[in-house]
């Protein structure tokens, strides 16, 4: 009695051993590191990395390692003094075409990386980091969103020549639509209603004239609340992308405000400047009725702008936004089947889509600049290069407004909803401009009203004191079962070891993230995967008290307690899968690890510590058990 068959200790071992090979890596700890990403157009190649490494040796700083890959270039450095002078060098060096973050990166050797051997991630409170909580300027949101509806109505009513005095959006809310009659008024009516039916008309008299007010109806600005708080959060996803952050942690609190957790971040400064860096897009006509070179030398006419061209020199375009990329809905770069090009392809929203339609079938022939506008935020420095400061203290940050043509084609057809744009120097250029096309702009502002930051001696101390309580706890399980049920006990405590190997194992191969109530739900799986050898070790005890032979208590123990085991554990995993669907953060990282100590304990405490038990008793004759 009591033997396993070969496959199933094969089996065993099949679990056990890549359980063991894959928890190794948390055992190497991290190097301070530095990741270098490109900017919009620019891309990290061999001869940036050579720069870089060249800037590095005149300073007589030295780095571990150096590699490429396709998020970028990382360097690693032996200590975090090194790496931050190494930091302000290659931001010297580089300058604002490429982005320069602190990191913290494995050190796990490469044969072990190369068949997936990674460490799990720590969490926010285990690793530290920064921790933001960001404000969405929703009412600025409803700003922009009647500011454009003032240049529709415009368009709307010159379209159907109905004669309006003016146009404007009142300090309160809303759009007053003054006209010179009531015959005006009713007819303007009319057309608004057709053409842009989200508005509500009332009507007001004011100083003797016929008026209009329009307000947004409640269901578009609950679409326009939704949709700047969604747009906001998908650009702060590529933005944290940046930052090279492993699991950041980007969600939505309330009705508008965003959490952002950036595990591992040093670089607070540069997580601020990226994150709440204001981009977007605006889409303007070339003025090609004025002079280029007039305008350059002498004056602007009215009504148009200057802006440099990426491709070198400027640019004279009309002053008037046609479209934003808050209209665009989808893009994708791609190959211009005709000229083998690369291009992007645009798809545009209703309203997007009826605005292309009517000003590129007026202007075939004429070209139409798509323009990357940013504003950045930078600290004031006076004469001796240092920092300005408030009476409080605080740096002074001045804001800076980037504009750039990305590309000015020629429009060769009446576009719609969707079209494409040529002129792009390389299809990594097009991705990038895709990717800002899709969810690089912010649709409204965004305000750091909460950061906390979380330092690495923090982090540790919790990883240290995290680390203790599991060692603890499973010494005092050791010892319990071990005075109480012999070698019995030490082969549960055993299997027990295998599975807290075994979790580590999954977290790390599942790249899951590891915090602190994680921890807790660790050190609460080390009291309950005993509990199935209890029920299995007092079953024996049972059995041998009512007579049963050694061998038969062990088959009747084992096999007469596994439903009762198997009953417990699944309703143990369902409650932790309803934390795992209802709970936030915290209450998710404790429902991963519980239930991944639910499943490998049921393994190790039935098959593995049998496959054991069966080793030491089964096969032979047995008088008694130490039990």
């Amino acid at each position: 009695m009591n033997q396993y068959p070969l496959w199933k200790y094969l089996l065993i071992l099949a679990v056990i051993l890549p359980g063991l090979l894959y928890a190794v890596p948390n055992l190497y700890g991290e190097d301070a590191g530095i990741q270098v990403t490109g900017v919009r157009a620019f891309k990290v190649d061999e001869s940036t990395l050579g720069r870089m490494e060249n800037a590095l040796a005149e300073a007589d700083i030295q780095w571990k390692k150096a590699s490429l890959d396709d998020a970028g270039a990382r360097l690693r450095f032996n200590d975090t003094e090194t790496q931050l002078k190494a930091k302000d060098i290659l931001q010297r060096e580089l300058g604002d075409n490429f982005t320069v973050a602190l990191n913290l990166m494995p050190a796990t050797p490469d044969w072990l990386a190369s068949i997936g051997g990674v460490p799990m991630y720590l969490g926010l409170d285990l690793r530290g980091g920064v921790h933001f909580l960001m404000e969405v300027d929703v009412e600025g949101a409803l700003r922009r969103a009647e500011e454009r509806y003032v240049g529709d109505l415009r368009s709307s009513l010159r379209e159907a020549k109905v004669r309006y005095l003016t146009v404007r959006r009142l300090p309160t809310g809303g759009i007053e639509i003054a006209f010179r009659d009531e015959n005006q008024r009713d007819t303007g009516r009319r057309t608004i209603e057709n053409e842009l039916p989200e508005l509500q008309l009332i009507e007001a008299e004011k100083e003797n004239k016929s008026s209009l007010i329009a307000t947004v109806r409640q269901e578009q600005l609950e679409e326009v609340k939704k949709f700047a708080l969604d747009q906001n959060m998908t650009a702060l996803r590529n933005r944290v992308d940046e930052l090279g952050v492993a699991e950041p942690v980007v969600q939505q609190q309330g009705d508008r405000r965003i959490v952002v957790q950036l595990p591992g971040v040093q670089d607070t400064a540069k997580a601020k400047e990226i994150l709440g860096r204001t981009a977007t897009l605006e889409v303007m006509m070339v003025d090609e009725e004025h002079d280029l070179q007039s305008a350059i030398r002498s004056s602007v006419p009215p009504g148009s702008k200057l802006f440099r061209h990426r491709g070198g020199g400027q640019i004279l375009l009309k002053n008037r936004v046609i479209y934003s990329g808050e209209n665009v809905v989808d893009a994708a770069a791609g190959i211009d089947n005709r000229t083998g090009g690369p291009v992007v392809y645009i798809t545009l929203d209703a309203r997007g889509a009826a605005v292309n339609q009517r000003i590129t079938g007026k202007n075939i022939g004429k070209r139409m600049a798509v323009v990357y506008v940013e504003v950045k935020s930078e600290k004031k420095l006076d004469a001796a290069g240092r920092p300005v400061r408030d009476e409080e203290g605080n740096e002074v940050k001045i804001r800076r407004r980037l504009e750039e043509v990305i590309t000015a084609p020629v429009i060769r057809d009446q576009l719609g909803k969707r079209f494409q744009i040529e002129g792009l120097d390389s299809i990594s250029e097009a991705q990038d401009l895709a990717l800002l096309l899709r969810a690089g702009a912010l649709a409204a502002p965004i305000e750091i009203v909460e950061e906390r930051t979380v330092g690495p001696s923090l982090g540790k101390d919790n990883i240290d004191k995290g680390f203790r309580s599991v060692v603890i706890g499973f010494v005092l399980v050791l010892i319990f079962m071990v005075v109480y049920y012999r070698l019995f006990g030490a082969v549960a405590c055993g299997a027990l070891l295998i599975n807290l190997v075994l979790i580590v194992a999954v977290l790390s191969l599942f790249q899951a993230t590891l915090t602190l109530p994680g921890v807790a739900g660790i050190v609460l799986t080390v009291g309950m995967a005993v509990d199935a050898n209890v029920l299995i070790f007092e079953r024996i005890r049972e059995e041998l008290n009512n007579g049963n032979t050694p061998q038969a208590s062990i088959h009747v123990g084992y096999d007469r307690a596994l439903s009762t085991i198997v009953d417990a554990n699944i309703t143990t995993l369902i409650a932790a899968i309803v934390l795992f669907n209802f709970g936030t953060g915290p209450i998710k990282g404790f429902a991963i690890t519980l239930s991944i100590g639910i499943v490998t304990s049921m393994f190790t405490a039935i098959l593995g510590t049998r496959a054991v038990i069966n080793l030491v008793y089964g096969g032979r004759r047995v008088q008694r058990l130490l039990i």
